[in-house]
This record gives C-alpha cells, sequence and structure tokens, in this order.
C-alpha cells in the first residue's frame, strides 16, 4: 500500500505542475518512479528505463485533461500546434526507440543535466523582442526535432524547451504554456511506442509491464494526476507567472540533484 501512495503522491504533484506551467509532468515522476522501484527491489538493471517509460505514457493522460482546460479558456495556438509537431515527434520516436541501448547511468546523466539546462532556462528565459515572429519551417523542423530527442530521453513532454522558445519568438506566456501542453500529447504517444517497442521481450522485468511501461505505477499516478488538473490551470490563470517560474526552477534543480545522487 505504501508504494501505491507514493505513486499517487507523484501524480498529484505531477498533475498540478503540468496544470500550472505546462511542465513538469514527466520530469517530476521519474526520480519518484525510481526511487520506488529501487526501494521494492523491482528490475535493478532497468529501473531507470521503467521509470523514463512509464513517466512518458503518464504525459498522454495528463497532457490531454490540462489541454481540455486550457482550450476553453483560449489558452492554445493550434496553427503553432501544426507547425510544431512534425519535428518533435520524430525526434522522440528515434530517442525512445534506441533507449533500450543507452545504459542507465548515461540516461541518468542526461536526465540531469538537461533539466539543469532546462531549469536555467525557465529562471534566467530572456523576454521576446517586441514584433518578434516565428522563423520557417525548415528551422523550426529542426529545432522541434532536436526538442523530440530530448523529450524522449527524459520523458519529457518539452514544454519546458517549447514555451521558452515560443516565448521568445512573441508567444503570449500563458498561450505557450497551453500550446506546449498540447504539444506533450503527440510526443508522449510516440514515445510510449517506442518505449513499448524497446522494452519488449527484455528479461528482468516486473509482472505486469507493456515493455518498459509499468502498468500498475501507470494507473495510480494517472488517476491522481488528472484529478489535479483544474486546479493547476485555474492558478495559473491567476498568479504571477514569473513567481511561478522561478519555484519551478528550483524544483528542476532538486529533481537533477536526486537523480545524481541516486544513479551516479
Amino acid at each position: 500500500m505504501i508504494w501505491l501512495l507514493a505513486y499517487a503522491a507523484g501524480g498529484v504533484a505531477a498533475g498540478f505542475l503540468a496544470g500550472l506551467l505546462g511542465v513538469g509532468g514527466g520530469m517530476t515522476i521519474v526520480p519518484i518512479i525510481s526511487a520506488v522501484l529501487t526501494a521494492q527491489k523491482v528490475a535493478p538493471d532497468h529501473v531507470i528505463h521503467i521509470a523514463l517509460a512509464t513517466a512518458m505514457c503518464s504525459i498522454i493522460f495528463t497532457s490531454s485533461a490540462t489541454a481540455v482546460q486550457h482550450h476553453k479558456r483560449g489558452a492554445v495556438d493550434w496553427v503553432m500546434f501544426k507547425r510544431m509537431t512534425p519535428g518533435m515527434v520524430t525526434g522522440t520516436l528515434l530517442a525512445t526507440l534506441f533507449s533500450g541501448y543507452i545504459p542507465q547511468r548515461v540516461l541518468a546523466l542526461a536526465f540531469s543535466l538537461i533539466v539543469i539546462a532546462a531549469g536555467m532556462q525557465i529562471l534566467f528565459g530572456k523576454r521576446p523582442a517586441p514584433g518578434k515572429a516565428l522563423p520557417g519551417m525548415p528551422v523550426i523542423f529542426a529545432y522541434t526535432v532536436g526538442v523530440g530527442v530530448i523529450a524522449g530521453l527524459v520523458s519529457a513532454g518539452g514544454a519546458f524547451l517549447t514555451m521558452p522558445f515560443m516565448v521568445y519568438c512573441g508567444v503570449p506566456l500563458i498561450t505557450a504554456i497551453g500550446t506546449g501542453v498540447v504539444l506533450a500529447i503527440p510526443i508522449a504517444i510516440m514515445g510510449s511506442i517506442g518505449y513499448i517497442v524497446s522494452g519488449w521481450n527484455t528479461p528482468g522485468l516486473p509482472p505486469y509491464t507493456l515493455g518498459f511501461i509499468y502498468l500498475p505505477a501507470l494507473a495510480v499516478i494517472v488517476c491522481a494526476s488528472v484529478a489535479v488538473v483544474p486546479q493547476g490551470v485555474r492558478l495559473a490563470h491567476r498568479l504571477p507567472v514569473q513567481t511561478l517560474r522561478r519555484t519551478f526552477a528550483m524544483l528542476l534543480f532538486a529533481l537533477a540533484a536526486k537523480m545524481l545522487y541516486s544513479y551516479w
């Protein structure tokens, strides 16, 4: 029972942060899942792979619930979504298909470094120049492929990179948050497919796994996260965004430090 409560607590944190800032679902849950699996002594050789895969799949449900709430408030740019999705899906699928061949110490290091970089960007990101417009499609595709690869490696929806990019190009911050949430959905779908394929028939995995996705943890996390998404979205449309960004950056630094401490 204690393990289920731990997964539920992770789901609550992920759902609230996803609604609040459009980021944090996967990155928040990965260290929690890995810590619980380690305490349970489950699949010690594949803890990081299972944590990344399960977190990635949970993003499908959390981001969908969050996207509905932001769409109701007119905070989604669907033109931006269409422009950025192809590259992100391509990069995510490439990353997750090959993740099973990467040692978990390397994955832990990659997770930590990317999360630290995301925290720095959120904390010190520049304000957009007046009148700044989006670049052409070749540049957008190249950038979003890179975002997709990074998102696949750290099991994130990618909003921690797409949101600063859109803001820099002149998109209002609350719209960038809402659009980033929607962009996370195709990333999570393709990433989950990649983790299922790469983990298929892998020896040493616990019962009730689909590839690298651990279904009991997924079910608890999704139920908890979806329940609190509306509260996070309401706060996102009311509270000072700069304060929230600083708080979330500090959380990212703490998560990166925990992952490095545990697996490096």
